[in-house]
């Protein structure tokens, strides 16, 4: 059974990446920053991936809306012979979400562009489609009501649901990162008594590693801070689990050596504040300096977050933070973007091991349930 994947906020293709890795293949790009896109085409370049059968959008989502572009991928769907099985997937920008955001919600600029998912969804009917966002869509009164009204609106058109919010760390990412993971199959594509496969998708299995029990691991005696010292060794205690550290992290994609490894900004101020900060103080608003021994918070580097690297005098670099996301070692930002976008792209990334394993799992559950 070949599945076709056509992505939409795309980014530098992290999302994309996990499912490609799971032998689905990805047929059309659709990304509306041109960075962002740039840096997609270069890591599938320099990883030796094909290209997307349909190619890349650089384009506003709502042009498939209307248009030529609107009939171009209705044509796409509509005669993409080679996938026996066609999905949508997707994490609409989530600012508007965000509980550390200025909550704008559905009507947000931003926002908006859910609805503009689901519509692009509506028009061209895949199989199955994923969607990503973040926590204040299932936490946050006011977001929680649209997305409930988004569920709605997805049953009345066939599709069968089920979601969860799940946390980075239980898929084997070094890095606390909530996220809510909404899925969904038409009921024209299924097997078996329509009772019978609810019961089946009430009990979907989110591919997390239960190795990584979020509970356990907040049980954790984790290490809290240690006096900041430049260059300065520790052993990693026994009681952790090693591979969700940092440090593993850095050696298992050797990030010193790594194409991306002198990408990091270099303010002419503020060295004084970056040596007076603790290895692990993580609770100002501003400045962090991650613990080797520990996980990292969200990779996110907007809104003035400073991340300093655990025991030198820097913030993190491009690579190491790559790590953090997960990626592959081969995965390469390309080295022309701006250092800005660089960041903005790999904080803006779904991490790629949890993309991963959510891929395999929905693999697993269409090679059971489709007709």
């Amino acid at each position: 059974m070949k599945i076709g994947v056509y992505s939409f906020f795309s980014g530098a293709g992290f999302l994309d990446l996990g499912f490609e890795k799971s032998n689905y293949s990805i047929q059309m790009v659709n990304e509306y920053y041109k960075p962002f896109l740039k840096a997609y085409k270069y890591a599938r370049k320099s990883m030796n991936l094909i290209e997307p059968k349909y190619g890349f959008y650089n384009c506003d989502i709502n042009d498939f809306l209307h248009g030529q572009k609107k009939i171009k991928l209705m044509h796409h769907v509509n005669n993409d012979k080679l996938s026996h099985i066609i999905g949508f997937i997707g994490g609409p920008p989530c600012p508007d979400f965000s509980v550390a955001g200025k909550n704008r919600g559905i009507n947000g600029k931003n926002g908006k562009l859910l609805n503009s998912y689901k519509q692009v969804i509506f028009n061209n009917k895949p199989h199955f489609f994923l969607l990503e966002n973040v926590k204040g869509l299932w936490v946050t009164k006011a977001h929680k009501e649209s997305y409930q009204k988004l569920k709605q609106a997805f049953k009345r058109k066939g599709y069968l649901l089920t979601d969860t919010l799940i946390n980075s760390l239980e898929y084997g990412v070094p890095q606390f990162r909530e996220r809510v993971i909404l899925f969904g199959i038409h009921r024209s594509v299924c097997n078996g008594e329509l009772k019978d496969f609810k019961i089946k998708l009430t009990n979907f299995n989110w591919g997390t590693d239960q190795k990584y029990n979020i509970d356990l691991i907040q049980q954790i005696e984790w290490p809290k801070t240690n006096k900041y010292i430049v260059d300065s060794v520790s052993e990693c205690p026994r009681e952790i689990l090693k591979e969700l550290t940092v440090q593993y992290w850095f050696e298992k994609n050797s990030v010193l050596e790594h194409i991306n490894s002198n990408d990091y900004f270099k303010p002419r101020q503020g060295l004084l504040k970056f040596k007076s900060i603790s290895e692990g103080k993580i609770a100002g608003k501003s400045y962090k300096r991650l613990h080797r021994w520990r996980y990292s918070p969200t990779v996110a580097y907007g809104n003035n977050e400073v991340h300093l690297h655990p025991y030198k005098n820097r913030r993190i670099s491009v690579a190491e933070a790559l790590a953090l996301q997960s990626l592959p070692k081969d995965f390469i930002i390309d080295p022309e973007l701006t250092l800005t976008d660089k960041f903005k792209t790999i904080g803006n990334g779904v991490p790629y091991l949890m993309s991963y394993q959510i891929a395999q799992q929905i693999k697993n559950f269409l090679l059971d349930n489709i007709k």
